[in-house]
Parts: structure tokens; sequence; C-alpha cells
């Protein structure tokens, strides 16, 4: 169930961070997310904000989201 819950939670970042302009408005919302999909699945809602973040900030370097 943890890694459904984990996958589906990628999935949501991927698709919300995908609709902002912005490198700030992605982190802001890769942040949000991470932090509320972290705390979902059990983890520490600091580490998923960071790790949100920094997906949303660098996704469409990495040609993920453009």
């Amino acid at each position: 169930m943890r890694k459904t819950l984990t996958a589906l939670g990628f999935i949501t970042i991927a698709a919300t961070v995908a609709a902002c302009d912005t490198d700030a408005e992605r982190g802001l919302v890769g942040a949000g997310a991470g932090a509320a999909i972290s705390t979902a699945t059990g983890g520490d809602a600091l580490t998923g904000a960071v790790l949100g973040g920094a997906a949303g900030v660098f996704c469409d370097d990495a040609g993920v989201c453009k």
C-alpha cells in the first residue's frame, strides 16, 4: 500500500509541476506536494518538501516538464 501511495504521489507531483510556468512556481508546488505525500506515507515532511521542491525547480532542466 505504501509503494502505491508513493507512486501516485510522484505522478501527482509531476502532473502538477508540469502545469506551472516558472521555476519558482514549480518549486513551491513541488515542495507542498512533496511534504503532503511524505506525511501521508509516514515520512518526514521537511525531507519531502526539500525533495519535491528540488524536483519542481529542476524538472524542466531535465526535460521532464516544459
